[in-house]
């Protein structure tokens, strides 16, 4: 794998238009005011159920199967600290200070999610507070893969294999694009030239090219939002696998 990345400032807020312009569902990804939450740890219960929150809204679907890789000081203490209920309430759109993390066990068995927790080791250079979300459907699956490094911030450090550098507590001051396309000559050209038809400035760029699927992922940051039919048009390109919006937070 090789990535060119110009770190992008990042985001709070996903929402993703599906190919049937299903209704748009936004949410605050890291919208935690404080020390609100459930406890009883910020970086094992809070950062946990942030990461989830974007699992679940990269994946834009209730999954049917969810499974977590917990990667050191989170595969040992998950229990414990209510780490497994944070993230299994993160995919089902709870936010960090939502009672029902509580009872995130029941509600999953009730929405009919199975779900799995792994203990296991990512490799060397992860932080210790790392999860793999792996979340399928009949149709697709999708793996996240996510850091939470303190006081309730986390950082989204993969997606399908890509690396990339998102994270809840930077400047919000701009718009996010997260698109994924087929390794062909001027596809990142269609995607610049069609920002800039609609008189969108691009701030900042990561760009990643995973060889073993022959796929690029690019995330951008943009002065002004897309439209729900622009951000259609974009993903019908020729080309362009998936489109996926990330709004910053309102003030």
């Amino acid at each position: 794998m090789t990535c060119k990345d110009i770190l992008a400032k990042k985001i709070v807020l996903v929402h993703t238009p599906s190919a049937l312009q299903a209704p748009m569902s936004t949410f605050s990804l890291f919208d935690i005011a404080g020390p609100i939450m459930v406890g009883p740890s910020s970086s094992h219960t809070a950062g946990a159920a942030k990461i989830g929150q974007f699992a679940r809204a990269i994946f834009d679907s209730t999954p049917t199967k969810a499974h977590f890789l917990l990667h050191g000081s989170f595969g040992e203490v998950y229990k414990g600290h209510a780490t497994d209920r944070a993230l299994l309430g993160g995919i089902m759109k709870f936010a960090p200070n939502d009672g029902r993390i509580k009872e995130a066990f029941e509600v999953a068995k009730e929405k009919k999610i199975k779900y799995a927790f792994e203990p296991g080791n990512l490799g060397s250079g992860y932080h210790p507070n790392s999860v793999r979300i792996t979340l399928e459907n009949k149709k697709r699956s999708m793996t996240i893969v996510g850091s939470s490094i303190g006081g309730g911030n986390v950082i989204i450090i993969q997606i399908n294999g890509f690396d990339v550098h998102l994270t809840g507590n930077s400047a919000e001051q701009y718009f996010t694009l997260v698109v994924q396309n087929e390794n062909l000559p001027g596809m990142l050209a269609k995607i610049t030239g069609f920002l800039g038809n609609k008189g969108i400035r691009i701030v900042n760029m990561q760009s990643c090219y995973l060889a073993l699927e022959n796929k690029v992922l690019s995330v951008l940051s943009i002065e002004k939002a897309l439209t729900l039919k622009e951000i259609l048009d974009l993903e019908s390109e020729d080309g362009i696998l998936f489109v996926r919006t990330l709004n910053k937070l309102a003030q």
